[in-house]
C-alpha cells in the first residue's frame, strides 16, 4: 500500500484500514493518518514512514520478512507510533530483525524530531524494540546533517529476545522512555551512547531477568535524569 497523498497540518489526510490486510505500508506524504491495517509476513520493514505529522495507529505487523527483517521505520519531524503490535521478528537469517528502527543516513532517510510512539506492544522480537541512530551516529553512516531530538517513548510493552539491549539511542537528544515494560531478559534495557543527552528515563517496568536497566557513555551523560546507570550501553 504506497500513500503518496496526504492532506494538511489542520486537516490530514486519513486512511482507515479497518482491519484490512495489505502487503504492507510505505509513506511517502505528510499529513498522514493510518489507522487499523494488518499485514501477515509482509517484506520487511512491514511499515516504512517517510513524511511529517505522520501517525500510524492501531495496525498489526506479524513475521516482516527479507531485508533487515524490521517491523516499522521511521523518518520524518512530528511522527506519532501509536497502539500499534508488531511481533515475531527473526534474526536468523542473519539481519538484524528489530520491532522499530530508524537512522539518518541520505535524504530520504533523515533525522527525526518530535516523535511520540506511544502504547504499542512489540512481542517476541529478536534484536531490539527500538534501534535509534542520529545522523552522527557511531556507525559511522550517518549524513552528517539536522539533528533527531524531541522523542517520547512511553507505555510499551517490549520483549526482546537476543540483542543485549531492549532500546538504543545513539545521537538521539532529550529522548523521555517512561511507563514502558521491558519483557524477557536482555542484558540491559536501555542503552545510551554518543551524544545521547538530557535523557529522562523513570517509572518503567523490568522482568526480573534483566540485571541493569540503563547503560550509558560518558559522552551521553550531561542532563541525564533517572535510575542510576549501571552498566556500559
Amino acid at each position: 500500500m504506497e500513500i503518496t497523498k496526504g492532506g494538511t497540518a489542520d486537516r490530514p489526510l486519513i486512511y482507515a484500514g479497518h482491519g484490512q490486510q495489505v502487503a504492507g505500508i510505505d509513506v511517502h506524504a505528510d499529513n498522514v493518518v493510518v489507522d487499523d491495517y494488518t499485514m501477515n509476513r509482509p517484506a520487511a520493514p512491514g511499515i516504512e514512514i517517510h513524511g511529517n505529522n505522520v501517525t500510524v495507529e492501531n495496525s498489526t505487523v506479524t513475521a516482516p520478512q527479507g531485508g533487515d527483517g524490521d517491523g516499522l521505520r521511521f523518518f520524518g519531524n512530528d511522527i506519532r507510533i501509536l497502539r500499534n503490535t508488531i511481533t515475531d521478528t527473526d534474526n536468523s537469517t542473519g539481519a538484524h530483525a528489530d520491532c522499530m528502527q530508524t537512522f539518518a543516513t541520505d535524504d530520504e532517510d533523515v533525522a527525526s524530531q518530535h516523535i511520540l510512539i506511544d502504547g504499542n506492544r512489540c512481542e517476541r522480537i529478536d534484536n531490539m524494540c527500538l534501534m535509534a541512530e542520529g545522523p552522527n551516529s557511531e556507525a559511522g553512516d550517518g549524513s552528517g546533517r539536522g539533528v533527531s531530538r524531541d522523542w517520547t517513548f512511553r507505555d510499551n510493552y517490549c520483549q526482546t529476545r537476543q540483542a543485549s539491549q531492549t532500546v538504543m539511542i545513539d545521537d538521539v537528544q532529550y529522548v523521555t522512555l517512561s511507563g514502558n515494560t521491558w519483557a524477557a531478559g536482555p542484558d540491559h534495557a536501555i542503552g545510551l551512547q554518543n551524544h545521547s543527552t538530557n535523557a529522562h528515563v523513570m517509572n518503567n517496568k523490568l522482568d526480573p531477568s534483566i540485571r541493569c536497566e540503563v547503560g550509558i557513555d560518558d559522552s551521553s551523560r550531561k542532563g541525564y535524569q533517572g535510575p542510576a546507570p549501571r552498566c556500559a550501553p
